[in-house]
């Protein structure tokens, strides 16, 4: 399952905007962020869809897609498998406390230099 993709935009505020009204219909809300990086929009089932602008310094992709997993075990073997394949490592398995006590993941450059990342926010 995608837990969140995250996409960089031009204009932060002007896009939060955006998305604020364009969601509402559809029951999507702010959820979290933080003035003048990123806003994370719930969109339901646990997954979010995330803005982002970084100014002056290029983002490190345009897009970023995180796919949660089941376990450690699968963070470690989907890393495996994509540097078989020809990612590029990007981040090797181990945990992110600075995205939560519990969050571990990978990262990998597909072919076409995206950011992927497989991940688990064990609770």
């Amino acid at each position: 399952m995608i837990d969140h993709i995250t996409i960089e935009v031009s204009d932060l505020a002007r896009s939060k905007l955006f998305y604020e009204k364009a969601f509402a219909p559809l029951g999507h809300r702010l959820s979290f962020g933080k003035e003048d990086v990123f806003w994370a929009f719930d969109v339901g089932n646990g997954c979010l869809f995330e803005i982002q602008h970084t100014g002056e310094k290029p983002p490190l992709t345009r897009l970023h897609v995180a796919f949660r997993v089941g376990g450690r075990a699968e963070v470690e073997a989907f890393y495996r498998a994509a540097l078989e394949a020809g990612a590029k490592g990007n981040g090797a398995p181990g945990p992110r406390p600075d995205y939560g006590v519990n969050y571990y993941a990978c990262f990998v450059l597909d072919p076409d230099g995206y950011n992927i990342e497989a991940m688990i926010n064990e609770v």
